[in-house]
Formats: C-alpha cells, sequence, structure tokens
C-alpha cells in the first residue's frame, strides 16, 4: 500500500517535516535476485479470520486493496464483488468497517472492474486503481483469427478514481478504456497523495509498459519516469507505492525482486532487496515498514529459498525485524496478504487475492 503529519493516524504517508533528520538508509545491495532469505525473523502476531462482517450472502472476493480512515481505526477495502472481477456484478465493491469489524459504508457498484490498489488522503478522500477493462476478448483455447464478441455500450477500465468519505466521484485519471504510452492508463496498480497534494500512479502490471506518473493536485500529468527492465529506475510490476516521514517515494518492483526509492521528482536514491518479493507496502507515522510477499516460491518458484508473509522494519536503518509467514506450504499460485495496512494501535490488515479473504494480525 506512509502517509501523513504526526498529528494524524497513522498511514501510508508519515510526517513529512516531523522527522526531517531521519538517518539516510544505506543502500543494499544486490537486485534482482535476493541475498540470503529473510525467513528468521520472530512473529509477535496473532491472526484473527472474520473480523469483517459482509453482508447477509455476500462472500469476499479477491482483494489487493486496504487501507486505513483518517480516524486511524476504521478500514476501507476494495474488493472484487465476490469473485476475481466485478464485471456484470451489481455489488459495491468500495467497503468501509468500523473498528469493530461492522461494514458502515459501501459504494462504486458498475464503476469499477478490477479493484486493485486503494489510498486514503489528508482530506479523507478514497482513491482506487482499476486494472482492467471490459473490452472484448476470445475465449481460452479460441483460434486467433476467430470472431470477437461484440464490444460493449460503454468501455470502462483502466482509471484511477478519487471518491468523496460519501462515495460521491470527485476526480478521474486516465481515460475508459486506457491506453498505453502517451495515453492513460493500462493496468495502473496503486496510487499515493503527498502531503503536498501531488499524486503518484504505479502502472503495469505485466506486459511491455512498467512506470510511475506524477500529477498536480487537479490530475494534470506533471512527469513519469521508468520503463520495462531490471536497471535502476527500471520497473517490471511496480506493484505498490508508499512514502516515509521524509517524503521518500517507494515502489514494489515485484518481479524484480526489490523494492527501489526515489525523491518526488523521480531521483533515484537507491534498491533494497531484503524485504523479498514486494505486493504491497506501508509505512506508518513511526516509519516502520511492512511488506507483504505473496508471490515467492509459487508465482515465482525460483525464488522458493524466500518464505511468502509480511515482512516488518524501519526506514531508518532497513532491517526486517518480525516476519508473518504465509501458513500455505504450496499454494498452486498467489497466498497470503497482496495488500497490508497497519492502524494506529499497530494493527496489521492483510488483503489476500488467492483465499479471498481480509485477515486481521494483532500482538500476541
Amino acid at each position: 500500500m506512509a502517509r501523513r503529519d504526526s498529528d494524524l493516524p497513522l498511514g501510508r504517508l508519515a510526517g513529512h517535516a516531523a522527522l526531517a533528520l531521519l538517518l539516510s538508509t544505506p543502500v543494499v545491495a544486490g537486485a534482482q535476485q535476493p541475498g540470503a532469505p529473510v525467513n528468521d525473523r520472530p512473529n509477535p502476531y496473532a491472526t484473527e479470520a472474520g473480523w469483517a462482517k459482509l453482508p447477509p450472502g455476500r462472500t469476499w472476493g479477491s482483494t489487493s486493496a486496504v487501507e486505513i480512515d483518517r480516524d486511524g481505526t476504521s478500514i476501507w477495502v476494495a474488493e472484487r464483488c465476490g469473485a476475481n472481477s466485478c464485471l456484470g456484478s451489481t455489488l459495491d465493491p468500495i467497503l468501509k468497517f468500523d473498528a469493530t469489524g461492522k461494514l458502515v459504508k459501501s459504494f462504486g457498484a458498475g464503476m469499477l472492474i478490477f479493484p486493485h490498489g486503494i489510498f486514503v488522503d489528508q482530506g479523507g478522500n478514497v482513491w482506487v486503481t482499476d486494472g482492467q477493462d471490459n473490452m472484448p476478448r476470445r475465449p481460452r483455447g479460441a483460434a486467433p483469427d476467430s470472431p470477437l464478441p461484440p464490444p460493449p455500450a460503454q468501455v470502462i477500465g483502466h482509471q484511477v478514481f478519487k471518491f468523496s468519505p460519501e462515495g460521491k466521484l470527485l476526480l478521474t485519471l486516465g481515460t475508459r478504456g486506457g491506453g498505453k504510452d502517451a495515453a492513460l492508463f493500462f493496468q495502473p496498480n496503486d496510487v499515493l497523495v503527498a502531503p503536498n497534494g501531488m499524486i503518484f500512479v504505479a502502472e503495469g502490471h505485466g506486459g511491455d509498459n512498467a512506470r510511475i506518473l506524477k500529477f498536480s493536485p487537479d490530475g494534470k500529468l506533471v512527469k513519469q519516469w521508468g520503463k520495462l527492465g531490471t536497471g535502476k529506475s527500471e520497473f517490471d510490476q511496480p506493484h505498490a507505492l508508499a512514502m516515509d516521514s521524509r517524503g521518500r517515494l517507494y515502489v514494489g518492483d515485484r518481479s524484480n525482486n526489490r523494492i527501489q526509492i526515489f525523491d518526488q521528482e523521480g531521483k533515484y536514491l537507491e534498491e533494497w532487496t531484503q524485504f523479498s518479493r514486494p505486493s504491497g507496502i506501508f509505512i506508518d507515522a513511526n516509519d516502520n515498514i511492512y511488506v507483504a510477499d505473496s508471490e515467492s516460491g509459487s508465482v515465482e518458484p525460483e525464488n522458493k529459498a524466500w518464505l511468502r508473509g509480511i515482512r516488518i522494519g524501519n526506514v531508518r536503518d532497513g532491517k526486517v525485524t518480525a516476519f508473518i509467514p504465509d501458513p500455505a506450504v504450496n499454494p498452486p499460485s498467489t497466498s497470503s496478504a497482496e495488500g497490508v495496512a497497519v492502524d494506529r494501535n499497530g494493527v496489521i490488515y492483510g488483503a489476500e487475492v488467492g483465499q479471498r479473504a481480509l485477515k486481521r494480525y494483532v500482538k500476541k
């Protein structure tokens, strides 16, 4: 999934001025192939499943999007309508739960197909990325020259939405159906709003596009950087965004098994591999960092020496100090949390695509 000033609740954007003199974090060498696996850190958390209560008859779909409300304890989730897509569903994909797990707000029906990333800004507004479209595709196994199904009456998908806390649409980034290069977007993964209102979007969930885009508070494109690759400032599935108290932007460069760190102008600063394969990142107001690895050894079997789970440390020294392992031994695909968020009391929430669940982790 850091957030805001010290007088605001924990989140993905910690206070950008209060800790301006923090020590610089050392560079950890080794980009695409992490070093010795960091699997042996203690797990001080107990797992709670079923905390969030869905309406009768509704079941969880896949979700990678979980975030903390401005009150510090309520939870926002964008889940895929009881499946792995909201295409054709009449369910609200964007849900808010209070601190007891009671559903208190929902909206967004018919607006998103594949909610993927979520962020709550300093005004309490909810930003969500939609990573797919509804354009017709040939069924699996069909001949390459077989006719396509008819196009939909209205193309949607590949956009970033800003909603008020009540669910009113305030701003849309990108065009319906999306696009690559000069067109926006194709498979936007995550979104983050800095304390000064600048908007960052990570784009590219596979294929040949991979970049970070920066927008002004009113949604005008300011700059972009990155391309598909393995070098510095190159990406392969930039899957998650977070920001520390110094305003440094952390990009979960998932298929490169690393986190790349930039300033807000896109200047490369360093990279970390000690948190393994990052699907989700969250940095709290004390600069504690939480990184969800949902693919090592399953989606990426070559990385099987690294266990899936949530690794925890602090950006001041970059050391991993705790680890919540995935209990699944040999899952067929993504497993355990992809999205991660932490409330002001230190309770961790993991949003799961494979298990289609929202888990809660509390200190033992």
